[in-house]
């Protein structure tokens, strides 16, 4: 239920941002969650049980800080190195964030009650389940939050054809509760979470092929494997996160696989969106264009378009380049979520129920 809660969710979201865009002012896609959150916080305090630690301890703000700091210098450096080359301030911003990532784990192990109980990696199921967890949203995300842009720039779809377009990804997501507990049965946690690792990776790999294909069908039936798999493995690797810690710890290990989620988010469109501009500009054909528009091409397909002729050889060359830089990061997201299937499969247990 919880998978196709979000399944559900992901296949709303793009349709209704793309309906959005097409018919009100940009912003109206940030002021529709407003309606949304009320709702959710009134249901909230109306509906949820209340749940808690006896025992809480002491909320440590300075590990609150330390874990927001640490991640945002990572993210700026890796997409200043990716924009600018090698310079001393993509450097040392990432080297500041990398102190502060040990800085952090430091103040965890020496506090009475930690932001993150460190301790509770030293369980190989939870420590595999959450790398999985990591890994899957680190491809997944990374790539698809640049998906919507290349139908749209590359391919010429509306914002809602392109979200539409996303629904093979996210109604199989949907169908895997359908499936889960049989596989689950037949398979255990541990294969069952690296199966669909492996399923999402062919996907991937489909999806790096597809991208150069004229017709979308090929995309759309590429997509569905990465649905099914990466719908699989999440459903099954945050039972597996929980499961795997005693009863009291269920509320921290819950939070640690929801930080995976977002860490993995993050860091997927940061590292695989700067591939893509990097093997974007690489494609790109020096001298094509004028001097007075190459900074505008190379900066990104959307800039390029902005300033070339859409029908134009030139802007066909930067379309190619960015389907290039497409091609190569799905490429790369596959190979990542098949690693991830191998930590899932050797570390996480895989007793049949």
């Amino acid at each position: 239920m919880w998978s196709a809660a979000a399944g559900g969710g992901s296949a709303l979201g793009p349709l209704l941002g793309g309906f959005l865009l097409e018919h009100f002012w940009w912003g109206s896609v940030f002021l529709i969650n407003v309606p949304v959150m009320v709702m959710l916080v009134v249901g909230g305090l109306l509906l949820l049980p209340e749940s808690r630690d006896p025992h809480p301890g002491r909320f440590d703000l300075i590990s609150a800080v330390l874990s927001l700091t640490a991640i945002m210098p990572i993210v700026y450096g890796i997409k200043h190195l990716a924009q600018f080359g090698a310079d001393p301030t993509g450097f040392v911003t990432l080297l500041v964030g990398v102190v502060l990532a040990l800085v952090f784990v430091h103040r965890q192990r020496h506090l009475h009650t930690p932001l993150i109980d460190i301790d509770l990696f030293r369980n190989r199921a939870f420590t595999g389940s959450v790398l999985a967890n990591f890994i899957a949203m680190f491809a997944l995300v990374g790539l698809l939050y640049f998906y919507s842009q290349y139908l749209q720039l590359a391919r010429g779809f509306t914002p809602l054809q392109a979200g539409m377009a996303e629904l093979p990804t996210t109604v199989a997501s949907v169908a895997v509760v359908f499936l889960v507990t049989r596989v689950l049965a037949r398979l255990g946690e541990g294969h069952t979470i690296g199966f669909g690792l492996v399923l999402a990776a062919l996907g991937l790999a489909g999806v790096a092929v597809a991208e150069g294909a004229s017709s979308f069908m090929w995309l759309a039936m590429a997509l569905i494997p990465v649905g099914l798999g990466v719908g699989l493995s999440q459903t099954v690797a945050t039972d597996a996160i929980v499961s795997a810690v005693p009863a009291h710890n269920a509320g921290a290990a819950s939070a640690i696989s929801e930080t995976s989620y977002e860490r993995g988010a993050a860091l997927g469109i940061a590292i695989l969106g700067s591939l893509v501009n990097v093997v974007y500009r690489v494609n790109l054909t020096p001298g094509a264009v004028g001097a007075d528009k190459q900074d505008a091409v190379s900066d990104y397909l959307a800039s390029a378009l902005h300033v070339l002729d859409a029908d134009s050889p030139a802007a066909q060359m930067a379309r190619d380049a960015f389907t290039s830089g497409m091609q190569v990061t799905a490429s790369v997201a596959a190979l990542i979520t098949t690693a991830a299937a191998v930590i899932a499969w050797r570390l996480v247990p895989s007793a049949r129920r």
